[in-house]
């Protein structure tokens, strides 16, 4: 069984944003040489996500109002978590959108759903994370 591990490094330029990781982790995959197995990637911070979902813009914007619904960010005062920092509702917007994702690779290649695309959501930006690629198979 052959084992690779790569970092993706992200700085969002905004607070809040989507992005689409599909091809950078289609070339982790290539780079791999790992023909069956599975890809785990995975958000290394509390405030940002890894997800599956569709490549759609207005699906985006929706996960947007959704998620600030759920948990909006300001007033800052409503959360006990903010005092030092600001930032409670990205821990939250996290929770609900997962943490990481596992897909299967067949062939060589990422074994996707129809329209599936794994994507970055940032909820807390402007600040420079990580996202782990780890590959086994054979």
């Amino acid at each position: 069984m052959k084992s690779y591990r790569h970092e993706i490094w992200m700085q969002t330029p905004t607070r809040r944003s989507f992005v689409n990781l599909t091809p950078q982790i289609e070339d982790c995959v290539r780079e791999s040489g790992i023909r069956e197995g599975l890809c785990l990637v995975d958000a290394m911070h509390i405030t940002s996500s890894v997800f599956i979902n569709d490549n759609e813009s207005g699906l985006h914007q929706d996960f947007e109002i959704w998620l600030e619904k759920l948990a909006p960010e300001k007033p800052h005062s409503q959360y006990h978590h903010n005092g030092f920092e600001d930032n409670a509702d990205a821990h939250l917007k996290r929770q609900i959108m997962g943490r990481e994702v596992v897909v299967a690779i067949t062939n060589g290649k990422l074994d996707f759903g129809t329209w599936e695309q794994i994507f970055y959501g940032e909820f807390d930006g402007k600040r420079r994370k990580r996202i782990l690629v780890k590959i086994i198979g054979e």
